[in-house]
C-alpha cells in the first residue's frame, strides 16, 4: 500500500513538474485562424505577400505569449488563383480545421465565390478582393480590409478633375476585377462632370490590347484608365508606350507593387494611379497616424523576407490584426467574432483607419488612398 502511495505521490510531483515548465501559451488551447491565398500560379503575386503577412504576425504573438495565453494556429491553403479550389478549401477550413474565421482571398473573383459558402456556415470572413460587391451590399458575415473600386474611382475622379481632365477612355480586364472596375468608373464620372469617351474590354489572358488602345486614341479623351492587375496590366503598359499615347495613363491601384515595375521596366515611367499610403510611407509627413504603422510593418516585413513590401500584404496585415483583436476581446466564439467587427471603430492599420458598422462591412473611406507616380523607377507621392 506504501509503495502504491509512494508511486502516485511521485507521479503527481512529475506532473506538476510538467505543467510548471510547459509555457501558458502551450497549454491553453489555441486559436484557429483560416486563410485562403493566391501562394502559386498566375496570381502569387497577390497571395505571396499575404501568406508571407499572416505568418510573421502569427509567429511575432506567440513569440508574445499569444492571444490572452492562447496560441495562434495559423492555416494557409494555396487557391492556385482558382475560384473552384478556393471554395473547397473554404469548406476544408470550416468542417475540417474548425477555424474561428476565414482570411482571403486576394482576388474578387474567388472572394465572391465563397461568400455563399460563409454566409451559409455562419462564420466570419474577411475577404481581401477589392470589388465593391463583395461588401455591398452587405453580407451578414463578410468583412474586408481592401479600398473598394468605388473609393479608388473617386480618388481617381478627384485627381482629374483638379489637372483638368474632363474626358476618358477606358480600359478593363472582363473579370470579377475588371467589370467591378468599369461599372464605377463609368457610374462615377458624371459626379465628376467627366465623360467616358471609350471603353474597351479585353480577356485575363490576352497578350496584346493595341487594337483596343489604338481606338481609344481616335478619339479625343484626354487620359487613359486601365482596370486590371498582374501580366495584363504590365501588358496594357508597355501597349501605351509603344503607341506612344500622348495622353496620360492612369492604372487602378493594382500596380502598387515592385511585381509591377519589374514587369513594365522603363514603360511605366510616368504612369500614374491610386494608392494605398503603404509604398510611400518614408514619404508621408510625421503627423500622418498611419505612419508608424506603416513604418514598422515596413521595417518587419523587409527585413524578414528581404523584399520589398506591396499593399496585398498590407491588406492581410490589417486583415489578421483585425482578427487578432477580435480573438483577444471576445474568444474564439465566431458570432461574437462576427459582432465584435462590426462593431470596430477607429482601429488605425496599414490600409486606412477602419470604422465598420452594420451598413459597411468596409469601414475605409477614400481620404486613406494617394495618388503616386512612377519616376525614374520609383514611386513619387503625389498628394
Amino acid at each position: 500500500m506504501k509503495a502504491i502511495q509512494r508511486y502516485l505521490a511521485m507521479g503527481i510531483a512529475l506532473l506538476a513538474a510538467f505543467c510548471f515548465l510547459v509555457p501558458p501559451s502551450m497549454a491553453a488551447q489555441p486559436y484557429r485562424i483560416g486563410a485562403i491565398m493566391e501562394v502559386t500560379g498566375g496570381l502569387s503575386f497577390l497571395g505571396e505577400p499575404g501568406k508571407n503577412t499572416f505568418v510573421m504576425i502569427a509567429d511575432e504573438v506567440n513569440k508574445a505569449g499569444g492571444i490572452n495565453g492562447h496560441p495562434i494556429k495559423l492555416i494557409v491553403y494555396d487557391t492556385e488563383g482558382k475560384p473552384t479550389r478556393a471554395v473547397t478549401l473554404a469548406q476544408k477550413l470550416i468542417k475540417k480545421d474548425r477555424v474561428s474565421i476565414i482570411l482571403g482571398p486576394m482576388s474578387s473573383g474567388s472572394a465572391l465565390a465563397v461568400i455563399p459558402i460563409v454566409q451559409k456556415a455562419k462564420i466570419p470572413h474577411i475577404a481581401l478582393g477589392a470589388s465593391r460587391k463583395i461588401v455591398q451590399p452587405p453580407k451578414k458575415w463578410v468583412f474586408n480590409t481592401v479600398q473598394t473600386d468605388t473609393n479608388v474611382v473617386t480618388r481617381i475622379y478627384q485627381y482629374m478633375t483638379k489637372v483638368g481632365i474632363k474626358r476618358v477612355g477606358i480600359i478593363t480586364v472582363s473579370n470579377g476585377f475588371g467589370d467591378s472596375g468599369r461599372e464605377q468608373l463609368i457610374a462615377v464620372a458624371p459626379k465628376f462632370g467627366i465623360q467616358v469617351v471609350a471603353d474597351e474590354k479585353f480577356g485575363p489572358k490576352d497578350s496584346d490590347m493595341t487594337a483596343q488602345l489604338t481606338r481609344i486614341q481616335r478619339t479625343d479623351a484626354q487620359a487613359l484608365i486601365c482596370w486590371t492587375v498582374g501580366p495584363t496590366e504590365a501588358i496594357v503598359t508597355k501597349n501605351w508606350k509603344q503607341l506612344a499615347m500622348k495622353i496620360p495613363l492612369y492604372q487602378s491601384h493594382g500596380a502598387a507593387s515592385k511585381k509591377f515595375l519589374q514587369m513594365t521596366g522603363k514603360a511605366g515611367e510616368g504612369i500614374i494611379f491610386p494608392s494605398p499610403k503603404l509604398i510611400v510611407a518614408d514619404q508621408l509627413p510625421d503627423s500622418d497616424p498611419q505612419k508608424p504603422i506603416l513604418m514598422k510593418y515596413k521595417k518587419a516585413y523587409e527585413s524578414r523576407f528581404k523584399h520589398d513590401v506591396s499593399k496585398f500584404g498590407g491588406n492581410a496585415h490589417d486583415a489578421i490584426r483585425i482578427a487578432i483583436s477580435a480573438l483577444k476581446a471576445v474568444g474564439p466564439d465566431r458570432a461574437k467574432i462576427r459582432d465584435y467587427i462590426e462593431n470596430l471603430k477607429n482601429f488605425v492599420g496599414v490600409v486606412g483607419t477602419y470604422n465598420y458598422s452594420p451598413t459597411n462591412h468596409n469601414g475605409l473611406t477614400k481620404e486613406s488612398v494617394v495618388m503616386v507616380k512612377v519616376v525614374n523607377g520609383n514611386w513619387k507621392l503625389l498628394e
